[in-house]
């Protein structure tokens, strides 16, 4: 049970780790990207979308390692005796989809609560990242707001404060 716990701790910690550079380096780059808004948009949801693969791949590969490998925890129902068994069972306790052909026992069971834990608690934090990022450039798609913005060459929103930066020329 202590190499579960420790074992869900670095998971935790790495898959935080995992989805804050993503983030960090979408905000830091976006608005560097010379393409027009919309696909900034899409950029950062397909960005925070790998950030997410990433994490439930890490998941994936301590359960192949624990469970297949070391022998530590188990699964019931459908046998689990692939990676390709591993990502799938992952994919389904990060996204908190529920359990079905495979399920965990043992130790394993901590590794998937805390997944699904983590999972949530991150899905929520690319949300709001994603909110932010459609605040600051959904409303450059009117073209009355880009044409005034470039006549003027002034913020049309000041005094709001932004966590990305203008884009180049603003």
């Amino acid at each position: 049970m202590l190499l579960a716990m420790t074992a869900s701790v670095v998971l935790v910690v790495s898959t935080i780790l995992v989805l804050y550079e993503t983030l960090r380096l979408t905000s830091e780059h976006l608005s560097d990207l010379p393409i027009p808004p919309r696909a900034r948009i899409l950029a950062v949801v397909l960005v925070t979308f790998v950030g997410h693969t990433v994490a439930v791949w890490i998941y994936a590969g301590a359960y192949w390692l624990l469970v297949l490998r070391l022998g530590i925890g188990a699964f019931a129902g459908t046998p689990v005796t692939s990676f390709e068994d591993c990502l799938y069972f992952s994919v389904v306790a990060y996204t908190s989809l529920g359990f079905g052909d495979h399920f965990p026992t043992s130790h394993t069971r901590l590794l998937a609560g805390v997944e699904a834990l983590n999972g949530l608690l991150l899905i929520g934090w690319s949300a709001s990242f994603t909110y932010l990022a459609m605040e600051r450039y959904w409303p450059l798609h009117g073209k009355a707001h880009a044409h005034r913005s470039a006549k003027t060459g002034l913020d049309l929103e000041p005094g709001r404060e932004r966590l990305f930066p203008p884009p180049p020329g603003a």
